[in-house]
């Protein structure tokens, strides 16, 4: 089960004076499903509007209901081989999305796997966030337990031309549990409970 509370500690960081969001990337796909383009950018250079617009999207994935619209799913030793969805998600995270070659290769998974209707975009965020301690009492401390180092990715029918609309799904990884990463697990969130996208817990992620 995942902890409101936990979700709610990393969106309300997530406004142009707060956050910590490090890199943006993406990937646009056409309705013919083919890659249509892609952007790699630090998001401090992004202006005040974009950023709000990005961070709007990227918090979809952890202000969504937890445990109904957002569920967490284990990586299975198996699943964590050489050559796994979960060793790209790791070497993602740890170059901070600043590897072309990576990124374009989790763009292909998704666009070979993906069941989509119409144009799309995916979306991938890095973040590294200084948890600070907290004293028995629950007051915030000034000393950091943890840097909880993470990715959130969301995907995104096309309003207009490289415009993306509301998240159809997306997924936080690694998980946020007890206010620390978890590395064997991933938050997944479906936006339309009565058609979710399982193609991206099962065919993408590969969880269970």
């Amino acid at each position: 089960m995942i902890n409101r509370e936990d979700m709610l500690e990393l969106t309300r960081r997530m406004t142009p004076a707060r956050t910590s969001i490090t890199r943006a990337a993406g990937c646009y796909v056409d309705g013919d499903r083919e890659y249509d383009g892609s952007f790699n950018t630090n998001f401090l250079n992004l202006s005040g509007a974009e950023k709000t617009k990005n961070l709007k999207l990227a918090k979809a994935v952890p202000f969504s209901d937890t445990n109904k619209n957002l569920k967490k799913y284990e990586f299975l030793p198996e699943s964590q081989k050489p050559g796994s969805m979960w060793q790209l998600l790791m070497a993602m995270k740890e170059c901070g999305l600043k590897n072309d070659a990576l990124m374009d290769t989790f763009y292909e998974v998704v666009m070979e796997r993906y069941q989509a209707d119409s144009e799309y975009a995916i979306l991938v965020f890095h973040d590294r966030y200084d948890i600070p301690a907290k004293a028995l009492d629950k007051e915030r401390l000034w000393e950091s337990e943890e840097v909880y180092e993470y990715l959130i990715c969301v995907i995104c029918p096309l309003a207009e031309e490289y415009e993306p609309g509301e998240p159809e799904c997306g997924f936080l990884f690694p998980a946020f549990t007890d206010r620390s990463g978890d590395l064997n697990h991933v938050n997944v969130f479906q936006k339309n409970l009565c058609r979710p996208h399982m193609e991206l817990v099962e065919r993408i992620l590969w969880v269970h």
